[in-house]
């Protein structure tokens, strides 16, 4: 094989369980005019500046799992994120994309691994030289908490469930030493998990992307930190009409989502907001309103003060499309998470705190300035290290 033939390989492969779904279809639709026209979806990449030796980003590719039975352009039509023009353009490309059937919800654990694992393997073998990347963009699920304190990977596997079936994903990934990128809000970077992905040479980057209103709210929260001021109370109110609206109207499934947007704000700012009172005066609520769809609406209503005690308000209003804020950051996240396989980074990367509302790992960078400035010493680090296969033979 001549070196001409080799450079037409892709050089990323990105595995998304959940690819049928709003920012999965958007992700594969930006893809396609990676390969026709870069600089449309290039420049809206963090990345893009980054990693040239992950090689042409016109290259990447993008197969994986669903549930839904129509073809990708069908899904892409019905979730109306992207202009009809688009759709069509692409409607070939995406309905060629190897996108499988998700294993049965209530098949054992480690049938449903056995069955990730072997479409990997078949993913890996149709994209030769191409490096892998599990993104996990399932919907919001109900809590992993009864599998926190297994010892063992064997536990896990005849432990785990149905209700969570991000874990038969991570675990495959993590057994055939593939990066994971966890940008839905369940928690799967359990103990174990961590521990033994470190082992195992396998990056973890997540939890629960970071896409429009959390990450304003981080962006002010350090603003007004860094001058002082002390935050009396934050009411923040999302309503969106896609499925992930519909499915965060279950309490069970939402309360991780909700957490992770919570929580943060303390973590931030130091104190916790509502201190002051009998009860939090952090409040956030997501609700459903079908005529939004995907271009989401966010309301914020920050309550402040400064010297003497005088209270100041603030009022922010976003109007975002929930897909079109995502899919970046989820092929960005895929970027980073190959790279620092390539520089023998493992386990959970705090440092990519930038990109979730909950970022996994020891002492992650909390203020807009820190994780900033984590990415920086991130990327430091991933050129300082790289290992090419070719270095690593010789």
């Amino acid at each position: 094989m001549t070196q001409a033939d080799k450079s037409t390989f892709p050089r990323l492969l990105i595995m998304v369980a959940g690819a049928k779904g709003a920012i999965g279809t958007t992700i594969a639709a930006a893809l396609a005019e990676l390969h026709r026209d870069q600089q449309a979806i290039f420049c809206g990449l963090t990345t893009a500046a980054k990693f040239p030796r992950l090689g042409d980003p016109g290259r990447i590719q993008m197969a994986g799992w669903d549930k839904a039975d129509a073809s990708m352009a069908e899904r892409v039509r019905l979730h109306g994120v992207l202009p009809e023009a688009v759709r069509q353009s692409h409607s070939a490309r995406l309905s060629q994309l190897d996108i499988r059937p998700a294993p049965a919800d209530n098949a054992p654990m480690s049938a449903q691994v056995e069955q990730i694992r072997a479409d990997m393997q078949a993913f890996m073998a149709a994209n030769p030289g191409a490096q892998p990347v599990l993104l996990n963009l399932l919907p919001a699920a109900w809590d992993a908490g009864q599998c926190q304190r297994l010892e063992t990977l064997e536990a896990l596997l005849k432990a785990a469930g149905p209700g969570m079936p991000d874990l038969g994903y991570t675990l495959a990934a993590l057994l055939s030493g593939i990066p994971v990128v966890n940008f839905s809000p369940n928690s799967v970077e359990l103990p174990l998990i961590c521990r033994e992905a470190a082992t195992r040479g396998v990056p973890l980057a997540g939890r629960d992307g970071k896409t429009g209103q959390t990450y304003f709210k981080v962006v002010l929260a350090s603003a007004l930190k860094a001058r002082c001021l002390y935050v009396d109370g934050w009411y923040s109110l999302n309503i969106l009409g896609n499925a992930d609206g519909r499915n965060l109207m279950d309490p069970d499934r939402a309360c991780g989502k909700l957490h992770n947007k919570t929580q943060l704000l303390d973590d931030i700012l130091g104190y916790e907001v509502g201190e002051r009172y009998d009860a939090a005066s952090h409040i956030v609520r997501i609700d459903y309103y079908p005529p939004r769809g995907d271009a989401k609406e966010a309301w914020d209503v920050i309550d402040f003060k400064g010297i003497f005690g005088l209270p100041m308000s603030l009022r922010l209003n976003l109007q975002g499309r929930d897909s079109i804020l995502a899919a970046p950051m989820a092929i960005d996240l895929a970027r980073w998470a190959v790279a620092a396989k390539k520089a023998g980074i493992s386990g959970p990367i705090a440092d990519l705190g930038f990109y979730f509302k909950k970022p996994v790992g020891p002492n992650p960078p909390l203020t807009f300035q820190e994780q900033l400035a984590a990415l920086e010493r991130l990327e430091k680090r991933i050129e300082e290290n790289w290992v090419d296969e070719q270095t690593a033979r010789e």
